[in-house]
């Protein structure tokens, strides 16, 4: 069975150290490592709180100009990627190889993200903190929980460049690692051969719906920090979400360059036929009754225990954000 699994790397408001980063990973993988034994594995993760932290230390050395997003994206692959790599071969004592890719994901030049960035990245500001920044160096901002971030464009994933290639290596049983921070965005030329970087970054979640759809994987796992999809998070009105049909959850609302991107991811692979399932990457506080918005689940395509599914057997392809 294919399986695409993304990974949880960051917990709000911890320290982003080379060290906290580490051990994040490593018990990712240690908890990955029997499912890479048993089935052909895709690696994916975000970069969010590590290209804002590279963009911030290219400011702080003012000699030269400030690196672009996707040269900054393309760092967080090869250094993430790095780690996981490690991580998850020592957690399997070298009995599967590992190989990391920088892979490219094609977006659209006139996405009308480039005009309304939502993707949150970088530490997390308070308000008088995120408005000298702002001021500072002309970012937008935009609310996280209860406090501020900066927020760049998040085209919409069209393909990764790299996906044949991606594919190839499962088959010939090696685990991948790819599409690191939803992929470097990039724009094509009319033949598809010239690729030009963009100043983006791409969600992880839409990106890894991408790949799933590219290599047939069946379903689609975001890890979260968060115990439950949640209908008007962070307010007294706070509904948990555990099933919900694709149509029902696509009438509601989420956090733009957050929750919204892994509902729309999982609602895009049930779409296709696969499962879309959003877990959290530990376990729940409490239990509480599988519910929809319109009442008891239908049969067929459903949200079960944070899973947008379609019934039956087949693939697998997990991602988490």
């Amino acid at each position: 069975m294919r399986v695409v699994v993304g990974n949880a790397l960051a917990r709000r408001g911890e320290p982003m150290t080379a060290d906290r980063l580490r051990a994040n990973v490593r018990s990712t993988c240690q908890a990955l490592a029997e499912l890479a034994r048993e089935h052909e594995l895709v690696i994916t993760h975000g970069n969010g709180p590590q290209v804002g932290l590279l963009a911030l230390q290219n400011l702080a050395y003012q000699d030269v100009a400030a690196y672009p997003l996707d040269i900054l994206g393309a760092e967080t692959q090869g250094m993430i990627g790095y780690v996981v790599q490690q991580e998850l071969s020592n957690a399997l004592q070298g009995t599967r190889e590992v190989a990391a890719i920088v892979t490219t994901t094609v977006v659209d030049e006139n996405d009308p993200a480039f005009e309304r960035p939502t993707k949150l990245i970088g530490p997390q500001y308070s308000a008088q903190d995120a408005a000298e920044a702002a001021a500072e160096y002309r970012w937008t901002i935009a609310r996280d929980g209860h406090a501020f971030r900066r927020v760049v464009p998040s085209p919409n994933p069209l393909r990764i460049l790299q996906a044949p290639l991606v594919g190839e290596l499962p088959s010939a049983g090696h685990l991948v690692v790819c599409v690191g921070g939803g992929g470097v965005p990039v724009k094509t030329d009319a033949d598809g051969r010239r690729q030009t970087g963009m100043q983006a970054v791409v969600d992880k979640d839409l990106a890894s719906a991408a790949l799933a759809a590219e290599l047939k994987a069946d379903t689609l796992i975001m890890l979260t920090d968060g115990d439950y999809v949640c209908e008007n998070w962070g307010t007294p009105e706070q509904r948990d979400i555990l099933t919900a049909s694709a149509d029902a959850i696509s009438e509601l609302a989420f956090a733009e360059g957050s929750m919204q991107p892994k509902v729309d991811a999982a609602i895009r692979v049930a779409r296709a036929g696969g499962q879309g399932t959003d877990r959290a990457a530990r376990p729940p506080r409490r239990p509480a009754r599988p519910h929809d918005r319109h009442g008891d689940p239908p049969r067929g395509r459903r949200w079960h225990r944070r899973r947008l599914t379609q019934d039956g057997p087949g693939r697998t392809a997990a991602g988490a954000c």
